[in-house]
Protein backbone atom coordinates (compact mmCIF):
# COMPACT_ATOMS: atom_id res chain seq x y z
CA UNK A 1 0.00 0.00 0.00
CA UNK A 2 1.43 3.38 -1.29
CA UNK A 3 1.78 6.37 0.84
CA UNK A 4 0.15 9.47 -0.14
CA UNK A 5 1.87 12.68 -0.90
CA UNK A 6 0.99 14.32 1.75
CA UNK A 7 2.05 11.76 4.84
CA UNK A 8 4.80 11.10 2.92
CA UNK A 9 5.83 14.62 3.05
CA UNK A 10 5.44 14.75 6.46
CA UNK A 11 7.74 12.03 7.33
CA UNK A 12 10.36 13.17 5.32
CA UNK A 13 10.32 16.77 7.10
CA UNK A 14 10.06 15.06 10.49
CA UNK A 15 12.97 12.73 9.85
CA UNK A 16 15.09 14.58 7.79
CA UNK A 17 19.04 15.34 9.05
CA UNK A 18 19.01 18.70 7.02
CA UNK A 19 16.70 20.68 4.76
CA UNK A 20 16.13 19.11 1.57
CA UNK A 21 16.98 15.64 2.95
CA UNK A 22 15.57 12.58 1.31
CA UNK A 23 17.44 9.80 1.04
CA UNK A 24 19.31 9.59 4.62
CA UNK A 25 18.86 6.25 6.28
CA UNK A 26 16.55 7.77 8.91
CA UNK A 27 14.01 9.23 6.48
CA UNK A 28 14.05 5.47 4.50
CA UNK A 29 13.60 3.67 7.41
CA UNK A 30 10.35 6.38 8.40
CA UNK A 31 9.25 5.25 5.06
CA UNK A 32 9.31 2.01 5.36
CA UNK A 33 7.95 1.86 8.74
CA UNK A 34 4.94 3.80 7.36
CA UNK A 35 4.56 1.50 4.54
CA UNK A 36 5.04 -1.76 7.26
CA UNK A 37 2.27 -0.55 9.37
CA UNK A 38 -0.59 -0.16 6.53
CA UNK A 39 0.72 -3.22 4.70
CA UNK A 40 -0.10 -5.16 8.36
CA UNK A 41 -3.55 -3.43 8.66
CA UNK A 42 -4.15 -4.81 5.12
CA UNK A 43 -2.67 -8.15 6.56
CA UNK A 44 -5.57 -8.29 9.66
CA UNK A 45 -8.15 -7.76 7.02
CA UNK A 46 -6.78 -9.66 3.84
CA UNK A 47 -5.10 -13.04 5.40
CA UNK A 48 -4.73 -14.86 2.49
CA UNK A 49 -3.11 -12.67 1.15
CA UNK A 50 0.23 -14.59 0.21
CA UNK A 51 1.34 -11.54 -2.77
CA UNK A 52 1.48 -8.92 -0.06
CA UNK A 53 2.85 -10.94 2.83
CA UNK A 54 5.80 -11.83 0.59
CA UNK A 55 5.99 -7.76 -0.03
CA UNK A 56 5.78 -6.95 4.18
CA UNK A 57 8.57 -9.25 3.99
CA UNK A 58 10.78 -7.64 1.72
CA UNK A 59 10.00 -4.34 3.39
CA UNK A 60 10.60 -5.65 6.67
CA UNK A 61 14.37 -6.92 5.20
CA UNK A 62 14.95 -3.48 3.82
CA UNK A 63 14.54 -1.52 7.08
CA UNK A 64 16.42 -4.24 9.13
CA UNK A 65 19.33 -3.90 6.45
CA UNK A 66 19.21 0.34 6.97
CA UNK A 67 18.61 -0.27 10.40
CA UNK A 68 21.67 -2.20 10.91
CA UNK A 69 23.80 0.21 8.80
CA UNK A 70 22.98 3.02 10.94
CA UNK A 71 24.06 0.86 13.71
CA UNK A 72 27.43 -0.03 12.39
CA UNK A 73 27.94 3.82 11.77
CA UNK A 74 26.23 5.60 14.21
CA UNK A 75 25.34 3.59 17.74
CA UNK A 76 23.36 7.06 19.05
CA UNK A 77 21.84 7.87 16.20
CA UNK A 78 20.39 4.29 15.69
CA UNK A 79 19.10 4.49 19.26
CA UNK A 80 17.32 7.67 18.94
CA UNK A 81 15.60 6.61 15.65
CA UNK A 82 14.33 3.35 17.06
CA UNK A 83 13.16 5.47 20.23
CA UNK A 84 11.62 8.11 17.71
CA UNK A 85 9.83 5.30 15.78
CA UNK A 86 8.88 2.92 18.38
CA UNK A 87 10.49 -0.32 17.54
CA UNK A 88 11.31 -3.23 19.73
CA UNK A 89 15.32 -3.73 19.71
Amino acid sequence: MSIDIERRAKLIAEYATKPGDTGSPEVQVALLSDRIASLTEHLKAHPKDFHSRRGLLVLVGQRRGLLDYVKRKNQGRYESLIGRLGLRR
